[in-house]
């Protein structure tokens, strides 16, 4: 990943990445690596709002339709496949544009970031000596190998103490250490643009998006995932709106309750997709309106195609 800064366009969802990430790709001639935890699911089209099959032929798309809804899904694999494609795209000559909203994925592919595994007994070994010994004991133990990452967790969070516990009891290393990549933004990895929207506009653009997504057939999709049993998996059925419809179509909600429901979750997305986003000095924001990013397009190439 050395070298040349990788390209990136982000921000909240509805913000009108997906257009303004096309136009840009032409003008910048790149290909895009998608940035999104629900992209790569096939068979969820409408309600990921997930680029046409017109839109891959205008710009080649990357790690978009990879799985099918009932395989499961991680930042790990995510980071694996998008460094594969960021490698095939500049063999040939070209540049990688990364377009999306997921801050973790764009991290985990712009910052090497390490994501230590899981040893389901060492886990159930520590929350037995929770039950034995009590959750106060158990995170002075934490303490006492590592303070850094005790200091950033709360006595009586139980969860991170164990996971903090098991971690290093797998790789040998204290979980801080993990912790430090997450820390460190690096300038030279990345040149990111970030689209944001007033808080009244993007509410506006969430509502007209759901009833956009509805009119072109989102119910269809969702009743499509239903009667293949693709509900009982845990990843995929996170998708905004996928659950609120199926519940729906099961005759536990009415549609008003379902949307109202899909634009709420929606503009909590979007509140912690750009809280995330912040946090990156490397990001240069942009203020988009009504229209989206559309109207900024010119200034985005301009900025993502400097030096």
């Amino acid at each position: 990943m050395a070298g040349t800064p990788l390209l990136a366009l982000v921000g909240p969802t509805a913000s009108g990445k997906t257009e303004a990430g096309l136009e840009a790709a032409e003008a910048l001639a790149c290909e895009i690596v998608s940035v999104d935890s629900m992209l790569v699911y096939r068979a969820m089209d409408v309600g990921t709002a997930k680029p046409s099959a017109a839109d891959r032929q205008r710009v080649p798309h990357h790690l978009v339709d990879v799985v099918e809804p009932e395989e499961p899904f991680s930042v790990v694999r995510y980071q694996t496949l998008a460094r594969e494609a960021i490698t095939d795209i500049e063999s040939r000559g070209r540049r990688a544009l990364l377009v999306g909203g997921s801050g973790l994925y764009f991290r985990a592919v712009v910052d090497d970031l390490e994501f230590p595994g899981t040893d389901p007994c060492a886990r159930g070994e520590f929350e037995a000596q929770v039950k034995v010994l009590g959750a106060e004991r158990l995170y002075g133990r934490l303490a006492s190998m590592d303070p850094v990452a005790a200091a950033k967790i709360e006595p009586g969070n139980v969860r991170r103490t164990v996971r903090a516990l098991e971690v290093a009891v797998i790789t040998g290393r204290p979980f801080s250490s993990f912790a430090e990549t997450w820390e460190r933004y690096s300038a030279d990895r990345v040149r990111a643009a970030g689209v944001y929207l007033s808080r009244d506009v993007l509410t506006k653009r969430i509502e007209t998006r759901v009833a956009s997504m509805l009119e072109a057939g989102w119910l269809d999709e969702v009743c499509a995932m239903l009667d293949r049993g693709l509900f009982g998996w845990l990843t995929s059925r996170q998708a905004i709106g996928y659950a609120e419809l199926a519940r729906h179509l099961r005759d536990e909600l009415s549609l008003e309750e379902a949307v109202a429901g899909t634009v709420k979750r929606t503009r909590a997305l979007a509140r912690r997709q750009l809280a995330w986003f912040r946090r990156d000095p490397r990001i240069r924001w942009f203020e988009a309106g009504e229209d989206g990013a559309g109207a900024i397009v010119d200034e985005l190439v301009g900025y993502l195609g400097e030096g």
